[in-house]
């Protein structure tokens, strides 16, 4: 997954922070950008600039075809202008934007974060972790969450771009959600294994730490275009297991079997679960995605 580097050091006025009257010079995301035609016939810019606080409306009526071309719905754009009321609603007037680099940026001050703390949430990925008992699951976990790149991509990677989870943040707390299910559901039915299916609750969406870029949206790297997480998350499983040596095939095999299966049987051979805990880990990630996203987005 790719991110901007470290946030800037000087200091920048967010949405929430703006008023009627005050002077707009600082770096926003450019969340929409169309061209429309005023009564009098000349054309305009209607944009939406947006940071993690909030979203405002701005508008370009001077030089907006030339403007227009120096930046795209999508970009981290430098904007100078004013602040006014229209219609009870406050929006900027633009003079001058520009598309900047990422460098330098913190995607946090652009894109929706967690509210969730982040610390509460590793260490409750701790305690899951040791809730796993089989040695060989055990030693596997412990090589993927003590990396520190990937521990700290996990907890900066959203779980999906517009569905639930959209945010900074939202892998963890999906992984923490599906994990303590799968947990609960090994206490009602104590026959499933409950060391292999705590482990693939806790590892399977890791492919998702590179399945996005991070910058003004969110949006797919190549890899996970190409790929999707599943695969990613299989290659990563496999790459992690293969390097400690003496992982057995058979307890890989079951593991991304799991993993594979999380979104259903369909993509699994023979579209169907070959154990109890590929089935209880598919409902357990469906559950959780099902319920946050009726909270966020509503019933459909």
């Amino acid at each position: 997954m790719k991110t901007m580097t470290a946030a800037m050091t000087t200091d920048r006025t967010t949405v929430a922070e703006l008023r009627a009257g005050g002077e707009v010079d600082g770096p926003f995301a450019c969340s929409r950008k169309d061209r429309l035609t005023a009564r009098s016939g000349a054309s305009y810019l209607a944009l939406e600039l947006r940071d993690r606080t909030g979203a405002i409306p701005a508008r370009i009526f001077r030089d907006a075809d030339f403007m227009a071309g120096k930046f795209d719905r999508g970009d981290l754009v430098r904007v100078a202008g004013s602040v006014e009321r229209f219609r009870d609603e406050l929006q900027i007037e633009v003079r001058s934007i520009a598309r900047v680099e990422a460098e330098g940026l913190d995607p946090g001050d652009f894109l929706p974060v967690a509210y969730r703390d982040m610390e509460e949430l590793d260490g409750f990925l701790e305690h899951l972790s040791r809730e796993v008992y089989d040695a060989d699951h055990r030693r596997l976990l412990e090589a993927v969450l003590s990396d520190p790149e990937l521990r700290e991509e996990l907890r900066r990677a959203p779980c999906t771009r517009g569905g639930h989870h959209a945010y900074l943040g939202g892998l963890i707390e999906h992984t923490v959600a599906v994990a303590t299910l799968a947990l609960e559901t090994c206490a009602l039915h104590p026959r499933l294994d409950s060391d292999l299916l705590v482990t693939a609750a806790i590892l399977h969406d890791i492919g998702k730490i590179g399945e996005f870029d991070l910058g003004a949206e969110i949006t797919l790297s190549s890899e996970g275009a190409l790929l999707g997480h599943l695969t990613l998350g299989q290659q990563m499983i496999s790459e992690r297991a293969t390097a400690l040596g003496s992982f057995p095939p058979h307890k890989l095999l079951a593991l991304l079997h799991c993993v594979l299966g999380h979104h259903g049987p369909d993509g699994l051979p023979g579209k169907r679960f070959r154990s109890p805990e590929a089935l209880a880990l598919y409902r357990c990630n469906a559950l959780d995605a099902a319920v946050k996203g009726a909270l966020e987005h509503g019933l459909s």
